[in-house]
């Protein structure tokens, strides 16, 4: 089984898949939409993930009406939004690997002053 990301789908598999014209995903690609990796030969391979960015983006326009620049904006967001979500996940693991040394009680480690902002108090 190949990895998520490794690019092993041509085009016309992919096509055939997602039920779509090999010009669409041409398209999709030409308005910055999707970027299929390369052969030396310039041939389109496509991974799962852009396989799934492409269902996503069927979805967004077919079943929701958004036109393709939306699609672009929604797209963009998420891409924030998952990096933003890895980055919490970074430093709440840093966050319990100090709290697991003892640097910080656990009681005085995250003080909320309001919605938004957190205190880390320092020995």
């Amino acid at each position: 089984m190949h990895s998520y990301d490794e690019p092993v789908y041509l085009i016309s598999i992919v096509a055939n898949i997602l039920n779509i014209h090999p010009q669409t995903l041409r398209q999709y690609e030409r308005e910055g939409l999707l970027e299929p990796s390369r052969t030396q030969g310039k041939m389109r391979l496509y991974s799962r993930r852009d396989i799934d960015r492409m269902k996503l983006i069927l979805r967004l326009t077919r079943q929701m009406g958004v036109n393709l620049a939306g699609v672009d904006i929604v797209l963009q967001l998420k891409e924030q939004l998952d990096s933003a979500k890895e980055e919490i996940a970074k430093l709440r693991e840093e966050l319990s690997k100090v709290n697991r040394q003892g640097s910080v009680h656990t009681s005085k480690a995250i003080v909320p002053k309001n919605s938004y902002d957190i205190i880390i108090f320092e020995e």
